[in-house]
């Protein structure tokens, strides 16, 4: 026996029907689509259900604007700050003194991920431990709660205004010295 030998069973492949090819083929004139109809014709719009009302016109139409992320129309939810939140209850694991950052709870995996706006911290539950917590977000209960038992809260996006304190400083010496020239008399306008 050869491979060339080998063939399929009798009866298990059957030619392609070769349709519009005149009268004499068999399947001449209507193609095998029958007389008239829509299935003679070729395929029904888009979204046509048969005569049914479609889809698109039982749903309701969406207007005016919504509110949070299910609401019907121009939806403000979805331009919302979203934050991870993590509750003061939660920072207990933590010894007395520690500086707890988002990089140090997602190590210990307290916060799986970290949402766009960044980590808030709100008040539910106890903390009886004194801990410096750096977060983008407090609830003013939350901060109450931390520097209650002695801890203290840093809002991680403030830390941009003091870099700008040290700019500010920077000018001042640069622009004392050009004060003093104009108080010896020395300016150009004098």
């Amino acid at each position: 026996m050869n491979l060339s030998d080998l063939r399929p069973a009798a009866g298990s492949v059957k030619r392609r029907k070769r349709v519009g090819r005149g009268v004499g083929s068999g399947h001449g004139v209507s193609s095998t689509r029958g007389d008239k109809g829509d299935k003679a014709r070729g395929q029904a719009k888009l979204g046509f259900e048969g005569g049914q009302t479609p889809l698109h016109r039982r749903l309701p139409k969406q207007r005016g604007l919504g509110v949070g992320l299910t609401a019907r129309g121009f939806n403000t939810g979805r331009f919302k700050t979203q934050y991870t939140i993590l509750n003061v209850s939660e920072l207990e694991v933590f010894d007395v003194g520690t500086v707890v950052t988002p990089e140090l709870l997602m190590e210990r995996g307290i916060v799986k991920e970290l949402a766009k706006g960044g980590l808030k911290i709100l008040a539910d539950g106890e903390l009886s431990k004194a801990l410096t917590v750096h977060a983008h977000k407090f609830s003013g209960s939350a901060e109450d709660k931390i520097t209650e038992v002695g801890g203290s809260f840093i809002v991680i996006g403030d830390e941009s205004e003091e870099t700008d304190e040290t700019d500010e400083t920077d000018e001042t010496d640069e622009t004392g010295d050009s004060d003093a020239a104009g108080e010896d008399g020395s300016s150009e306008e004098a």
